[in-house]
C-alpha cells in the first residue's frame, strides 16, 4: 500500500458503532455488487443493520475481531473479520470472513493489505491455521490464491448469489508460522 491509502486498524465495539453508517454502506455495496456474502436481493436494510449489531455483540464478547481500512477519519473503505475458534481442541484455528472492499476503493491493493493484516493479527493471537471460503471464480478467489492460500475443495451450489443464482464455493486454508510465512502441507517437501 502507498502512504496515501487508509491505515488498517482493529475496531472496538465502540468504534464499530461510531462507523455504523459506513460499515452498513460497505456491506450493502458488496450485496448490490452481487457478492456472495450471505444475502439475496432485494437488499434488506434491516438485515444488514442486524448483522452489524450481531457482529458488534460478538466483538464485545471477544468472539470476533474486525479489522478495517478507513479513508480519512470517517469512511470505512474495507474490512475483514477474524473469528477465532472457541473449541477447546482448536485454540490454534480461526476463520477469516467478510473480506469487503467498497467498489470506490478497489484496485489499490486494499484487499491484499487487509488479508496481510488479518493474518498478522491471527498470528499475534496464536492462531496459526486459518480457513475461509469464497465464491468459485471470484476476484477474491484469485486474491487468496496469490496470497498463498491452499484450496481444499469446491462445493457445487453451496450458496446463492444475491441475484439468486446458485454459486459454487471454494474452501481454503493457510498455515502461518512465527514469521507469518505459509507452511507447506504435511507430507509436502
Amino acid at each position: 500500500m502507498t502512504t496515501d491509502e487508509p491505515a488498517i486498524d482493529v475496531l472496538s465495539a465502540a468504534a464499530l458503532r461510531a462507523h455504523a453508517a459506513s460499515l452498513h454502506g460497505l456491506l450493502a455495496d458488496a450485496i448490490l455488487d452481487n457478492a456472495s456474502v450471505g444475502y439475496v436481493w432485494p437488499l434488506d436494510e434491516g438485515a444488514v443493520a442486524a448483522s452489524w449489531r450481531d457482529w458488534i455483540g460478538e466483538v464485545e464478547r471477544g468472539e470476533r475481531i474486525v479489522l478495517a481500512a478507513r479513508e480519512g477519519l470517517a469512511e470505512v473503505a474495507g474490512c475483514v473479520h477474524l473469528v477465532p475458534c472457541g473449541k477447546p481442541n482448536q485454540p490454534h484455528r480461526a476463520d477469516v470472513q467478510k473480506l469487503l472492499v467498497h467498489r470506490r476503493f478497489r484496485g489499490r491493493g486494499l484487499g491484499r493489505a487487509l488479508m496481510d493484516a488479518v493474518e498478522g493479527h491471527a498470528l499475534a493471537l496464536g492462531r496459526t491455521l486459518l480457513v475461509l471460503d469464497t465464491r468459485t471464480g471470484s476476484a477474491a478467489e484469485t486474491l487468496y490464491r496469490r496470497a498463498g492460500w491452499t484450496p481444499f475443495g469446491v462445493v457445487p451450489g453451496f450458496a446463492l448469489d444475491p441475484d439468486g443464482t446458485p454459486a459454487d464455493c471454494t474452501f481454503f486454508w493457510k498455515r502461518l508460522d512465527a514469521t507469518g510465512a505459509r507452511q507447506p502441507p504435511q507430507g509436502a517437501s
